[in-house]
């Protein structure tokens, strides 16, 4: 049974980690596609929700209706706050900079914490604890004077996104029992309809279909896919404490492709929190 449960864990933990460098590559795509909000969330919601949905399909195949029927309330949720979450991250980037949402969103761990331990009463290791704290002050070394006047609307959308998200997660650990697949697959789709009205989708030019494709199903379709499955399989604040991953690593990305240098306090932040993910995953597997 504890081999079992350990086997579990190490998956979730190996799913959780692949979905941080899925999401990681936000900053990328946001770059490499020059689209206002509306429309670029609305192209990435239906290509990520027909990924999802494929995905589903071909793992469920006859027992895919008797899936969707069953997330019941908490699926529905669920997805109301991956879906909400995506809307506050994309417009987030849009109206402040990338290293406030980094450090709001390097908070989650905690506000996941906090709400797990009132809603579900799930106590936390001292080690997941100390991870988190430790990968914080990763991410604050890395955006240090990053808050300025001005951002005011910015930084609340990427603190309510925080909170979908850490909502979102618990609700997933709660319901571990229940199908979560079909909602993350709605919550894609959710996002597309949210947006439509105020999206122009004729404005994408042929040539961005292709990245609009690419950002949809690797970026936010393969993130939320795994992050979906791997948060049945380990707590809702290792989860938080994993995605923290993304901070140093979509820098990486836009330095590798657009050749733009990180700071050296990128260097001194990404490597705190890649070390506290790191040693809280070997601390598990022992």
């Amino acid at each position: 049974m504890a081999a079992d449960r350990s086997e579990r864990h190490g998956l979730g933990v190996l799913l959780t980690t692949a979905s941080a460098v899925a999401y990681s590559t936000a900053g990328f795509f946001t770059r490499l596609i020059h689209l206002d909000a509306w429309t670029l969330l609305f192209w990435r919601g239906i290509f990520a929700g027909l990924f999802i949905a494929s995905f589903m399909v071909w793992q469920n195949r006859r027992g895919t209706l008797a899936g969707i029927r069953a997330i019941g309330g908490a699926g529905l949720v669920a997805a109301a706050l991956s879906a909400l979450a995506t809307i506050l991250f994309i417009n987030a980037f849009r109206r402040t900079s990338v290293a406030d949402v980094t450090i709001i969103f390097a908070t989650a761990p905690f506000a996941t914490a906090a709400i797990g331990r009132l809603w579900i009463g799930e106590r936390e290791a001292w080690t997941t604890l100390a991870a988190s704290t430790a990968a914080l002050v990763g991410v604050v070394i890395m955006v240090g004077g990053a808050f300025r006047e001005g951002r005011l609307l910015g930084d609340l959308l990427a603190f309510g996104m925080t909170l979908c998200m850490s909502l979102m997660m618990v609700i997933i650990r709660k319901h571990r029992d229940t199908p979560m697949l079909p909602a993350a697959a709605l919550s894609a789709f959710l996002c597309s309809l949210a947006v439509s009205p105020l999206a122009r989708p004729g404005a994408a030019a042929p040539a961005e279909f292709a990245y609009l494709a690419l950002f949809g199903t690797t970026q936010f379709g393969l993130g939320l896919l795994l992050l979906t499955l791997g948060t049945r399989l380990i707590s809702a604040t290792e989860s938080a404490l994993i995605s923290a991953l993304e901070a140093p690593l979509a820098p990486a990305w836009v330095w590798l492709a657009f050749k733009e240098t990180p700071s050296p306090a990128t260097f001194v932040g990404g490597a705190i929190v890649m070390a506290a993910v790191s040693a809280h995953i070997l601390a598990g597997r022992r």
